[in-house]
């Protein structure tokens, strides 16, 4: 029988931990599952908003290491959705759109059946356009995309309605002219939605001595609506699209959604989704909001 000297006891006992520190550090090396990111999707909207963005980033890397599949690109178009819910940081919102583009280059996505772009390509562009992204992706999809929304946008500027607030009251964009809009579109099933009106609140208050109005539209039930509105308490001008009509007009397919018009009526800037009240401000300074 060998009795281990001390020596010896140092020496098993060093190679013991070497191979628990290489256990563990394949195991945390071990690339992400599909499994694994949906739930991290999943569970995004529950991270606190000072860790949101390095966690977003983190995952845009975790579905990029993944093999090319459809699935990888359904993964990435589910990330940019969520990416957009406030401010994730530009760098990290940089990994989200090379993600996607990564993915659609790996395996392309057939065009609808009545010619236009696949929804990833719609979401690509949407990134690159109106959130300063940058692709690497050259595909006339994407081209056809970036098309559509300049389209989109020209017939946005264009647009008027005439629509009744909460006290029957009626209001007419093109009225407005001489004054900073935002028109915004909201549902009160929509947690993204909620979370960004006592911005919106905030900032209608501190700013319409300088000529802002705020349009909030829904094409909800005016008692829901003036139900959630008179316990929140928001005092901006709420008005109800019936039918969801000025919604279309504004080719609006997801909420919430955010539109800025300057004194002249011209559109001067758009959110994807949700915003914080900083990258509020950032709009309107474009409509020629001045900071106080």
């Amino acid at each position: 029988m060998i009795i281990p000297t001390l020596s010896m006891r140092h020496t098993l006992l060093t190679l013991a931990a070497c191979c628990i520190a290489t256990t563990l550090h394949a195991q945390a090396a071990k690339p992400a599952s599909d499994t694994d990111i949906v739930k991290q999707l999943q569970g995004l909207r529950a991270v606190p908003d000072a860790e949101r963005g390095a966690k977003t980033g983190e995952i845009a890397r975790e579905i990029r290491a993944l093999p090319a599949s459809m699935r990888k690109t359904q993964l990435a178009v589910g990330l940019a959705h969520l990416s957009t819910e406030g401010d994730p940081g530009r760098e990290n919102l940089q990994e989200v759109t090379t993600t996607l583009g990564a993915a659609l280059a790996e395996t392309p996505v057939p065009a609808t059946k009545d010619g236009k772009p696949a929804e990833p390509y719609m979401e690509l562009a949407s990134l690159v356009r109106y959130e300063g992204m940058t692709t690497e992706l050259s595909d006339p999809q994407l081209t056809q995309a970036g098309t559509l929304l300049a389209e989109n946008d020209a017939e946005i500027e264009k647009a008027d309605f005439t629509l009744r607030d909460l006290n029957n009251k009626k209001v007419t964009l093109s009225e407005l002219r001489g004054k900073i809009v935002m028109v915004n579109f909201w549902a009160t099933w929509c947690p993204p939605c909620r979370k960004e009106m006592p911005d919106l609140n905030a900032i209608y208050n501190h700013y319409k001595s300088q000529g802002l109005v705020i349009l909030s539209l829904s094409d909800e039930d005016m008692f829901k609506v003036g139900s959630y509105i008179s316990q929140a308490k928001y005092t901006y001008p709420i008005l109800l699209d019936p039918g969801g009509k000025v919604a279309k007009q504004f080719h609006v397919e997801g909420i919430p959604k955010s539109f800025v018009f300057n004194r002249d009526g011209k559109l001067v800037a758009q959110s994807i989704d949700m915003r914080t009240q900083l990258q509020f401000l950032h709009m309107l300074a474009k409509a020629g909001l001045t900071p106080q």
